[in-house]
C-alpha cells in the first residue's frame, strides 16, 4: 500500500460501500414501517400498532448507526480528495450540500419527533412525521445519486479558469445516469427490507415462536414485497448498461468488473426463484410455510446486500481511471498525501467503519431475535417506541 491512490481508493470504495448498504435498508424499511403505521392508523389495527413498534425499532437502530457512517465518510473528500473538490466543487459540492441537508437536518429532525410523539401528537400528526421521514430520506438518495451521476456523465457546467462551474441545475437533476440509478436504488432498497423483513420472521417461525400470527404476516408482507420488487430492481439496471463509459482499465480492474456483475446477476437470480416459489405457495398455501422454505428464506438475507455491493462495484470500477468522466483523472483528485498519511487514514476510517457495522449488526440480531413486546399494544397515537441505547 505504497502507493497513495490505490491506498485512498481502496478507503473510499470499503466505507462508501459500508455505507451504502446501511442506506438500502434504512430506505426501503421506513416506507414498509409508514405503510404499516397508515394502516394502523385508519383502521386502529393492534396487530399492525405491534408491527409499527418492532419493525421501526429495527428501522431506528438502522438509520442511527448509517448516518453516522455517511457523515464520517464525507469527511474524506476533505482529507483524500481535495482535487476533487477543487476542480469541480461548484458543481459536485451543490447536490451534496442538497443531501446533506435533507438527511441530516431535515430527516434527522422529524424522526426525531416521531420518535419522541407517540403519546404527544394526534395519530395523524404522528403519522405525517413518518412519511415526512421517508420522502426525505428518498430525497437524500436521489441527491446523492444526482452526485454520481454528474461524475459519471457530466452535463450542466461549463468550465472556467481550469474549474467546473454550474451553468444548468435542471440538466443535472435530470441526468439520465442519476435518474435510472435512482430506479435501480429504490427498487433494491425495497427488494433488501422486504427479505431484511422476511429473513427475520422466518427465523422466529422456524424456532416456534408463541407471536406465530405476528410473523406470518410480517412474512407475507416482506415476501410480497420482494416479488414486487425483483423484477424492476433488473429492468432499471439493465438499462443502465447503455451508458456505461469504454475506458481503458487495467486487467485486474477488468476481472473484478466481471466478477462483481457476476456475482449481482446469480444474486438476482437467486431472490428471483425465492420470490417465485413464494407466489406459489401465496397461491396454494397462503397460511403454511413449510421449514424448507424458511430455511432457503433465512439463508438468502445477504443475497440483496451482495447484489448491491457487486452492482456498486461493478458501476464504480467501469468509470476508471476517471473521477469525473472525461474531465478529471483519479491521480489528479487525490490530495497531496505521503503514503504515510494515505496508510493512517485508511486504517482511521476502515477501523471506525469495521466498529460501526459491529456494532449495527448486533443491535440489529439482539432486537431482531426479542421480538415484539410482550405487553399489550396500544392505540395508535399511544404507541411509544423503544428507543436503543448506544
Amino acid at each position: 500500500m505504497d502507493d497513495p491512490v490505490f491506498t485512498a481508493r481502496l478507503q473510499f470504495a470499503l466505507t462508501a460501500g459500508t455505507h451504502f448498504l446501511f442506506v438500502a435498508l434504512t430506505l426501503g424499511l421506513v416506507t414498509l414501517v409508514a405503510l404499516m403505521q397508515t394502516r394502523a392508523t385508519l383502521s386502529r389495527s393492534e396487530r399492525h400498532a405491534r408491527m409499527v413498534r418492532f419493525w421501526g425499532k429495527l428501522y431506528v437502530i438502522n438509520y442511527a448507526v448509517g448516518i453516522v457512517t455517511g457523515l464520517v465518510m464525507e469527511f474524506q473528500f476533505g482529507t483524500n480528495w481535495s482535487g476533487l473538490l477543487e476542480m469541480t466543487g461548484e458543481v459536485f459540492g451543490v447536490p451534496l450540500a442538497m443531501e446533506t441537508i435533507g438527511a441530516f437536518f431535515i430527516e434527522s429532525t422529524f424522526l426525531g419527533l416521531w420518535i419522541f410523539g407517540w403519546d404527544r401528537f394526534s395519530r395523524w400528526a404522528h403519522l405525517a412525521l413518518i412519511w415526512v421521514v421517508a420522502l426525505t430520506a428518498y430525497a437524500s438518495a436521489f441527491f446523492i445519486l444526482v452526485t454520481n451521476g454528474w461524475m459519471r456523465n457530466p452535463v450542466g457546467y461549463v468550465m472556467e479558469d481550469g474549474h467546473a462551474r454550474l451553468a444548468d441545475f435542471g440538466a443535472i437533476l435530470a441526468n439520465p445516469t442519476a435518474l435510472l440509478a435512482f430506479g435501480h436504488v429504490v427498487s433494491a432498497a425495497f427488494l433488501t427490507a422486504g427479505l431484511f423483513m422476511a429473513a427475520v420472521s422466518a427465523h422466529h417461525l422456524w424456532r416456534g415462536s408463541a407471536e406465530r400470527e405476528f410473523f406470518r404476516r410480517s412474512l407475507r408482507t416482506g415476501m410480497l414485497t420482494v416479488v414486487l420488487a425483483v423484477f424492476p430492481t433488473a429492468a432499471f439496471g439493465g438499462v443502465q448498461f447503455g451508458f456505461r463509459p469504454e475506458n481503458e482499465r487495467s486487467e485486474g480492474l477488468t476481472a473484478l468488473a466481471q466478477t462483481a456483475e457476476g456475482l449481482m446477476m446469480v444474486s438476482w437470480v437467486v431472490m428471483s426463484w425465492l420470490a417465485c416459489a413464494f407466489l406459489v405457495k401465496f397461491v396454494f398455501r397462503p397460511r403454511r410455510f413449510g421449514r424448507v422454505f424458511l430455511a432457503a428464506t433465512m439463508a438468502a438475507l445477504p443475497l440483496p446486500y451482495l447484489a448491491m455491493i457487486s452492482g456498486w462495484v461493478y458501476r464504480e470500477v467501469s468509470r476508471q481511471p476517471w473521477a469525473v468522466q472525461g474531465l478529471l483523472r483519479t491521480e489528479d483528485a487525490l490530495s497531496p498525501l505521503s503514503p504515510g498519511a494515505a496508510r493512517f487514514s485508511f486504517v482511521a476510517f476502515v477501523s471506525l467503519f469495521a466498529v460501526l457495522a459491529s456494532v449495527n449488526f448486533w443491535l440489529l440480531f439482539r432486537h431482531a431475535r426479542r421480538g415484539p413486546e410482550d405487553e399489550a399494544a396500544k392505540a395508535p397515537e399511544a404507541m411509544p417506541v423503544p428507543v436503543p441505547t448506544f
